[in-house]
């Protein structure tokens, strides 16, 4: 088959840069309604919503008897209920436990701060009750006892049309399956269908760092209530799929990287774990509309040390905040998604605040904002045109203290999620359905960002005084995420060229759900070649310090050098007019800590090449 690659363009007169904004560049709220309809003009013919100025009310939804206890399941109190006592778990026929060399461990430990500080936090009127929420419990809720509840869920007899599917979603290091579930009411669990059912899809994850267990936890009460409880309701309007536990072997070990040493959570780019690789084909199949990211943050540890302070809120929050994400879908995230979140715990009398860190350095006192790195998963999936959310409780080092609290924040905070993604379905798909065109459209036009940094500032931060448990404010160096500075730009090119020899890379950007041509016949095509013009070897940093898994890359400063290059059969190109163009920039400029070149995927720097206009070129079929 001959294919011709097209590019498809604005009239000239189109105003394309105010599409194309990084966070750096907000744009009025009172001016987007007009904005959209002058973008809509130039790009396409399908209109998007104004932007409300109000939030769209809740719908209420009654409240949901307890379901009856089948055996194999623990039965979690319905969200709105009042406290029940714990029911142990009754386990029919046991999966095989997890590798030896990994024991979870979750017993009895000092507390790391005394009673005034442990007051401010008193459980939740509600109890929440899984595996691992048993009052006598050591240790938290097994991937054995994981995988018991999510199969009674999927095998017990579902109440209306709603339809479940237990997931499996691969295996960890250890052997361990990374399991999920499925909830809807279309006509089946299938991909496909879920796609033609008109709802939007949601993608639920916990726990990728194992040290993290509230919102595996919280996922296990949310995937029963939303198929036989309170939360039920909502699949009239949207599509659910809970993967409450990313890294079995974390888990079972009680800490935060994979078996093999790497933060998974850096690894949704460069897919080098089978437990990041997994999450990546259920976003790939599934095309959610958001995806949530279930973490617990540091306590005390290097608060303590730098600022004799305790880590005050309940729940930190942040979306996506990388170069090159699409205006319209911060908008959403900031207005539709995050501004209810902050409700919805406020009337639970929960903190929050935006999420932030700070170095494993003692003398370095900035605080930071979650990254912006296209690594996390909160990026990589924003890249995906998703709205994409970091929900983080207030956990790590603190063992079981506080643990319903801490489940009842990500509870608050998931449902918040879920029921703004039920109200605002139409609208999402409307913006969806713009910026997948757009972003398709830039191709061979203005300008890309290849990296960007978050804004230094100054703010005030409250803490908690480790005596007395009263509030701290403390003013801080701040690395604002939300407002990003482009440090460097190039012009945009109308996609990439990879030699024969780049069968890692091309497997990898396939995963990221990338669209890579292999090219049938030898042709020749106008680009940017890379001059290198330094180079080094270090690790990937992130605001905390080094990354796990992250040592011994290649650091390349480069020169684009334009010419006409000759492509030869059975290499391969990766055109930019697609949805997920902005994954291939992240992944194929060689010189950011995180490209294919820099962690070795791509070996030399003559195996790539920016293709500045449409090429003519022959691919093969069914490519």
């Amino acid at each position: 088959m001959t294919m011709q690659t097209f590019i498809s363009r604005r009239p000239s007169n189109s105003p394309a840069s105010a599409a194309t904004h990084t966070p750096s560049r907000p744009l009025p709220w009172k001016a987007t309604a007009v904005l959209a309809a002058v973008l809509l003009t130039a790009c396409s013919s399908t209109p998007l919503p104004p932007w409300p100025s109000s939030q769209t009310a809740q719908r209420p939804t009654a409240p949901a008897p307890v379901p009856r206890a089948q055996q194999g399941t623990v039965v979690p109190t319905p969200l709105g209920q009042p406290p029940q006592p714990p029911q142990p778990a009754v386990i029919a026929s046991p999966l095989p436990p997890p590798a030896p060399l990994l024991v979870q461990n979750e017993g009895p430990m000092a507390p790391p701060y005394g009673a005034a500080v442990a007051a401010r936090f008193p459980d939740p009127s509600m109890a929440y009750s899984t595996p691992g929420l048993g009052q006598d419990r050591r240790a938290f809720t097994t991937n054995a006892e994981l995988s018991q509840w999510l199969r009674s869920l999927t095998d017990s007899a579902q109440s209306g049309a709603t339809r479940t599917k237990l997931l499996n979603l691969g295996m960890s290091q250890r052997g361990e399956p990374i399991l999920g579930v499925v909830a809807t009411r279309a006509a089946n669990t299938d991909p496909a269908t879920l796609e033609s059912s008109g709802r939007p899809t949601v993608v639920l994850i916990g726990q990728q760092h194992g040290d993290e267990p509230a919102g595996g936890e919280a996922l296990l009460v949310v995937s029963r209530e939303l198929t036989q409880g309170l939360l039920e309701p909502l699949l009239d309007r949207i599509n659910v799929i809970v993967v409450p536990r990313a890294n079995p072997d974390g888990a079972a070990a009680s800490t935060r990287v994979t078996a093999n040493g790497v933060d998974m959570n850096r690894d949704h780019l460069l897919l080098n774990t089978p437990e990041a690789r997994a999450l990546a084909q259920v976003v790939n199949d599934y095309r959610p509309i958001l995806v949530v990211d279930a973490h617990e943050y540091t306590v005390v540890g290097r608060y303590l040390q730098k600022f004799n302070a305790i880590q005050r809120y309940d729940a930190l929050l942040q979306y996506t905040t990388t170069a090159n994400y699409p205006e319209f879908l911060t908008k959403a995230s900031q207005e539709w998604y995050h501004q209810p979140m902050v409700a919805a715990l406020k009337g639970q009398g929960l903190t929050s605040d935006w999420y932030y860190t700070t170095s494993t350095n003692p003398d370095d006192k900035r605080i930071s904002m979650g990254g912006t790195q296209p690594d996390t998963g909160r990026n990589v999936n924003g890249l995906k045109n998703t709205v994409s959310l970091l929900i983080e409780t207030r956990g790590v080092g603190i063992g079981r203290m506080h643990i319903q609290r801490r489940v009842h924040a990500q509870v608050t905070a998931i449902t918040s999620a879920l029921r703004s993604t039920a109200d605002r379905a139409a609208n999402l798909e409307q913006v969806r359905s713009f910026v997948v065109r757009d972003i398709s459209a830039q191709a061979c036009r203005d300008q890309v960002v290849i990296e960007a940094a978050a804004t230094p500032t100054q703010r005030d931060l409250d803490f908690l005084d480790p005596e007395t448990g009263a509030d701290k404010a403390i003013r801080v160096d701040w690395n604002s995420s939300l407002t990003l500075r482009p440090t460097k730009t190039r012009a945009r090119p109308c996609g990439y060229w990879l030699a024969a020899s780049s069968t890692t890379a091309v497997e990898r950007l396939k995963l990221l759900g990338l669209q890579v041509l292999r090219i049938a016949e030898s042709g020749s095509v106008l680009a940017d070649t890379y001059r290198e013009t330094a180079r080094e070897s270090g690790d990937r940093q992130d605001v905390i310090g080094t990354i796990a898994g992250g040592s011994g890359i290649v650091r390349v400063q480069v020169s684009p050098v334009r010419s006409a290059i000759d492509v030869p059969a059975g290499s391969f190109y990766v055109p930019l007019n697609q949805p997920r163009a902005n994954l291939a920039v992240a992944a194929l400029e060689p010189d950011t800590q995180n490209s294919y070149f820099a962690n070795r995927l791509i070996e030399e720097l003559g195996q790539t090449a920016r293709v500045m206009s449409t090429p003519s070129l022959v691919f093969e079929e069914n490519e």
